[in-house]
């Protein structure tokens, strides 16, 4: 059973990946033995991750990538594919948050937020599809929010949940279109993990009450509780598993 977690010999690129989930999502791939590409705009922080996953026995490659911009996610592919010949796996990692009311978000921060958290994840999971359909086989993992299936009394996120409301449906549009070519397409939706892009929320002094609110287990996520939805969707374990959206949130979506 252990052998259908196995990751050694595939190929995972992680975008976002030099700060919060992306550097755990990194490392749990190395973890399972595969190589990992790491993309974010902060060279000088990935250069850090980098070290820390060949801690891991594995090989790693950094490269710089502004994931709203398509030619930088074009040419960052390339690069990915020509140091390793081959991407098995992406996490589609990359993304900001907002908590603007409707009524007062600037057009700027709409276009932002989607942007980032829907465009993007299109763009990066086409060029990364061409190299998965050329060599038949690959496990895309977009990461969208419990957002994608709920939005928030406390707060408002109107442009956040129609961009991780996308991502779901984007994902299972992908999982059907690719499925001939061997590839699988699922999606993450984590609640609220520790983060730069959570800090803001969860540094507040109301966060804990909120939770207690509205999720069953009342608190946050915590380091690791994402890994195991990870790997079984990049791994062989997952190979007749597609279009799926997997909340990891303390039943906060159930209720």
């Amino acid at each position: 059973m252990s052998g259908l977690f196995d990751l050694t010999g595939k190929v995972a690129l992680v975008t976002g990946a030099s700060s919060g989930l992306g550097v755990q999502f990194a490392k749990a791939l190395a973890k399972q033995g595969a190589d990992v590409a790491i993309c974010a705009r902060r060279v000088e922080k990935l250069e850090a991750v980098k070290a820390e996953i060949e801690e891991l026995g594995v090989k790693a490659f950094a490269v710089r990538c502004d994931v709203t911009d398509n030619a930088d996610i074009a040419r960052m592919v390339s690069e990915v594919e020509a140091y390793f010949g081959k991407i098995d796996i992406l996490v589609n990692n990359a993304g900001v948050g907002d908590a603007s009311p409707a009524a007062e978000m600037t057009d700027e921060t709409w276009r932002k937020v989607i942007g980032t958290n829907l465009d993007a994840v299109y763009f990066v999971a086409r060029e990364v599809g061409k190299v998965m359909i050329k060599n038949g086989y690959g496990k895309v993992i977009n990461i969208g929010s419990l957002h994608s299936e709920v939005a928030m009394a406390p707060w408002p996120v109107p442009a956040y949940a129609a961009a991780k409301g996308g991502v779901k449906m984007l994902t299972k549009a992908l999982a059907v279109e690719w499925a001939k070519y061997g590839i699988t397409v699922n999606a993450i939706g984590p609640a609220y993990f520790a983060s730069e892009m959570t800090g803001a929320i969860m540094e507040n002094g109301g966060f804990d009450q909120v939770a207690q609110a509205y999720c069953p287990m009342g608190r946050a996520g915590r380091p690791g509780e994402l890994d195991g939805a990870l790997i079984y969707f990049a791994s062989d374990a997952s190979s007749y598993t597609s279009g799926q959206l997997l909340c990891i949130d303390g039943a906060w979506t159930a209720i």
